[in-house]
């Protein structure tokens, strides 16, 4: 029996060296590396040679966006299908075939500026420390409503924390967006949040605007829990109780808020005014009193502060007009323990509950799945009464 093979030729097996593919390859307006691509026109690449054909066609960015794009069935020609971005690098890593020959090249080019008006985006809070509480905000300069057009921007909104936690945006209105882990932030973590919109062709006229970088860094997990009932406050860092302290709270038809709230700020002084919460000046309830040691949790002027004037019914019964009041010396104390971000718990209470948007940072009032219910990238809608911006008004006593 004769054996009969086959011969092989190196030189054109898939297996061989590759040959340089953008020889064979034409990249249109891209195809001048030195020129500036207009970002509102398509990215073509198109075989020059007929039995040649494209393969595979990788193009993305120099922050790592991708360009997504369609290949003809004979694969002798790409085209991208998502807009190019403005003012952008980019590289191409692009495939061939030919005659059983693999090719394989780069190519980069760079797009121009745009006409676009642009995306801005404010990050919040400032760089510093904050407890573990604290949400981080994205405050945009245009309104964004349309859901495809939330998955861009949001998706370009990235948060990394060492170490790694779940989190997620939630939209709270069309031009604003809150971040939170589904936990609170672990103490002493160390939090970056960047936008990368820069470019970005979220709708006709409008792109993102230059790209931002924040970071923070989280202290110890400092909560306070407020028990309206029983007239009393505990207070513990990192899981460790530190004092358990007298309060009054708000008295009927003042009631103090239930509910998990941020502590926003702090005022060594402060003036409050029976006025300023609606009060009719000369009536009963009026007043008018320099406060010392008041720590915000709302803006509608809720406060823990020292209130001398109501030791008598601290531990014991409700008095005030909405806020948390406790000794000068218990005041003081407090103010020096928590920082901005920690959180404050009101509980067994009688009031309404602590709106999750609007009046400073109710958002761990929200379930998981009610917070995820606001994000674009899980493409469902915002959940009811997720809405408002911070209204900033006279504080209550």
């Amino acid at each position: 029996m004769v054996w009969v093979t086959a011969c092989s030729d190196a030189s054109r097996s898939l297996t061989g060296k590759p040959y340089d593919a953008t020889e064979q390859l034409s990249f249109g307006p891209a195809g001048d590396s030195d020129a500036a691509v207009n970002p509102d026109e398509p990215l073509k690449i198109t075989s020059k040679d007929t039995d040649g054909r494209i393969t595979d066609v990788v193009a993305t960015d120099a922050i790592g966006r991708t360009v997504t794009g369609q290949l003809s069935e004979d694969g002798s020609s790409w085209h991208s299908t998502s807009p190019l971005a403005a003012g952008a690098s980019y590289t191409i890593q692009v495939s061939t075939e030919n005659d059983g020959r693999p090719g394989r090249g780069t190519h980069t080019f760079s797009t121009g500026d745009s006409d676009a008006s642009p995306l801005d985006v404010e990050l919040g809070p400032t760089a510093g420390t904050y407890g573990v509480g604290q949400p981080l905000t994205a405050e945009l300069s245009e309104e964004v409503a349309d859901p495809a057009e939330r998955l861009l921007v949001e998706s370009a909104l990235t948060v990394a924390s060492e170490p790694q936690v779940e989190g997620s945006w939630h939209w709270v209105d069309d031009t604003l967006l809150h971040y939170r882990p589904k936990e609170y932030w672990p103490a002493g973590a160390s939090v970056t949040v960047s936008s990368q919109l820069a470019g970005l062709h979220i709708r006709d006229g409008l792109r993102g605007g230059a790209g931002q970088e924040l970071q923070l860094t989280i202290g110890d997990r400092v909560e306070a829990v407020a028990d309206i009932s029983g007239h009393h406050m505990t207070v513990s860092r990192n899981g460790e109780v530190l004092r358990t302290l007298p309060i009054t709270t708000g008295k009927v038809g003042f009631a103090t808020r239930d509910g998990k709230k941020v502590v926003l700020g702090q005022e060594q002084n402060v003036r409050m005014t029976g006025t300023s919460i609606g009060i009719p000046a000369g009536s009963s309830e009026s007043y008018d009193l320099d406060v010392s040691w008041a720590t915000r949790l709302t803006w509608s002027g809720e406060y823990v502060h020292a209130a001398p004037w109501s030791v008598g019914s601290q531990g014991n019964s409700n008095v005030s007009h909405g806020c948390t009041g406790m000794s000068d010396a218990d005041a003081r104390w407090f103010f020096e323990t928590v920082r901005q971000g920690d959180i404050v718990e009101h509980i067994n209470g009688y009031g309404e509950d602590m709106a999750p948007f609007g009046n400073g940072f109710g958002d761990w009032n929200l379930s998981w799945d009610e917070w995820l219910a606001g994000s674009a990238l899980h493409q469902a809608p915002d959940p009811a009464g997720a809405s408002g911006s911070p209204s900033r008004l006279a504080p209550a006593l």
